[in-house]
């Protein structure tokens, strides 16, 4: 017998030494960047049915998860707006 998806439930994933955070919900699926809000989403309509839009979204979404340049140098301090330096 299987569990009755009623809420969401997430769970951390290591792809290409890349973390990343599934959430699946009774709605559907998303997978995002850990850290990051935005990200590839799923219905589980679209999955079942085949629709077309489905196959379009998947190969436009194929870079959002390109690389992204890390920055050179990090920097330690940061100048706030009254002049004073946060860690």
């Amino acid at each position: 017998m299987t569990t009755q998806l009623d809420k969401t439930l997430k769970r951390a994933v290591s792809i290409q030494g890349r973390d990343f955070v599934v959430s699946i919900s009774p709605e559907g699926l998303k997978l995002t960047l850990k850290g990051r809000r935005k990200g590839l989403e799923l219905r589980w309509v679209e999955l079942v049915t085949g629709d077309v839009a489905l196959t379009t979204a998947l190969n436009a979404s194929v870079g959002a998860f390109a690389a992204e340049p890390k920055p050179a140098v990090t920097p330690a301090r940061r100048r706030l707006k009254n002049g004073r330096l946060k860690r």
